[in-house]
Order: structure tokens, then C-alpha cells, then sequence
């Protein structure tokens, strides 16, 4: 009798368990089709965007860290690509734009810059990828990735997010790209995963938005004697 309670105990429980987990997919489920439904609503609303950014870039091979802090500017725009610019501030200060596809670097202390297409940006340049995702409509999303949420998460300035695993569909320079995105529907930290498991993971903080952006200020003026460099 007792053996016959056991097993049974034992099967209530397994019941239960796997009970739990069948409801924890199904709202994972039923919750992805909400944040994307948000995110492109916030994509609509917004008009510019100001904000501290911090990227950490982390080789795996050599188990290094980068950090580099600055702020940045970013300006939609109806019919064209969205323009960026990030002014670097920590460890050295650099400046990159990226206006109408192509991009700019430039560093003070070299008396250089590099431009180039932004899809071929390396380095700090890559930082615009976070706001390619900001860029793209909910269509775009479910068309390049398979996107799976990952649960809630706080980043590190102790923002509540819901966490997003996006791996692309077709061919990419990387071998996916996690998301962590605010109450409101925007992302405010990327990280992508390289083929060689190197990582580059960008945070917005202490942002605003809709505020009054003018065009020109995302062209970098650069002084004469800049040596002019094409990446």
C-alpha cells in the first residue's frame, strides 16, 4: 500500500510540474505578440531620442573588456534611414555619425577620420546597431529573426525589462542578438553574439525623447588637415 502511495505521490507531483511548465510556455506565447505590438507603437511615437549610452565589448578568446561611455542623438525619419550620432566620451573622445547609410569616425587625438558604409562599421562604430533595432517596424522583426522571449530582467541601472532572443534567418555577420526592452516598447539594451563568441552589448540610459532635434548637427565638421580615411 505504502509503495502504491509513493508511486502515486510521485505521479501528482511529475502531473503538477509538467502542469506548470505547459502554463509558463503558453504565457511566454501569449505575451511576445504584446511587447512587439508595443515596441511598434513606441517606434511611432517617437520623434528624436537624447541619451547616455555605454557599450561593453568582451572578447572571448582573450577574455578582455572594453568599456566606452558617451551620449547620444537619433532622429527618424520618414522614408529614410534614421540619423545617428554618438559622441564617445570615455576612454578617448571620438565622434560617429551616420547619416544616410554611410558613417563617419571621427578621433581628435589621431587628426583622423574614417568613413564608410555603416553595414561594414567596426569597432565603437558598431554601436549604431541599437538603433537599427529602434528603427524596425514589428513586420521587419518577425521577417529577419525567429523571436523568442526569455522572461523578465533587470538591466543594470535596475530598469525592469522583458528579455528577447532574436536569431536571424538568413545569413548575418553575427550569430544572434538578445533585446532587452522597456515597459514602454523600447529597447534599451542590444547585445549581439559573434560567430566567434566575442559580444558587444550597448545600454541607453537616463534618455529623453521627442524633443527638438535640427538635421544639422549630425554632420561632423571636420577640421582642415583631418587625415580622411576610408574604412
Amino acid at each position: 500500500m505504502k509503495l502504491h502511495l509513493k508511486f502515486g505521490f510521485a505521479a501528482i507531483a511529475l502531473t503538477l510540474f509538467f502542469s506548470a511548465f505547459a502554463v509558463t510556455e503558453t504565457k511566454a506565447q501569449n505575451i511576445l505578440p504584446e511587447i512587439l505590438k508595443r515596441m511598434e507603437a513606441h517606434r511611432n511615437s517617437l520623434t528624436s531620442l537624447r541619451t547616455n549610452v555605454t557599450m561593453v565589448i568582451i572578447n572571448d578568446q582573450l577574455k578582455e573588456k572594453d568599456i566606452t561611455e558617451g551620449t547620444a542623438l537619433y532622429l527618424p525619419a520618414k522614408g529614410r534611414d534614421a540619423l545617428v550620432r554618438i559622441d564617445w566620451t570615455k576612454p578617448v573622445q571620438e565622434t560617429l555619425s551616420v547619416v544616410d547609410k554611410q558613417y563617419v569616425i571621427y578621433t581628435p587625438r589621431r587628426k583622423s577620420a574614417i568613413v564608410g558604409n555603416a553595414s561594414a562599421a567596426k569597432g565603437s562604430g558598431k554601436a549604431n546597431n541599437v538603433f537599427a533595432f529602434i528603427s524596425m517596424s514589428k513586420d521587419q522583426l518577425k521577417a529577419n529573426y525567429t523571436v523568442k522571449y526569455l522572461g523578465q530582467e533587470k538591466v543594470s541601472d535596475g530598469t525592469e525589462t522583458w528579455h528577447l532572443e532574436m536569431i536571424p534567418k538568413n545569413i548575418s555577420s553575427y550569430k544572434s542578438a538578445e533585446m532587452w526592452v522597456d515597459g514602454n516598447g523600447m529597447p534599451i539594451q542590444i547585445k549581439i553574439t559573434e560567430s566567434n563568441k566575442d559580444t558587444r552589448t550597448v545600454l541607453l540610459t537616463n534618455f529623453t525623447k521627442n524633443v527638438t532635434i535640427k538635421a544639422s548637427v549630425f554632420k561632423v565638421d571636420l577640421p582642415r588637415g583631418t587625415q580622411v580615411i576610408k574604412g
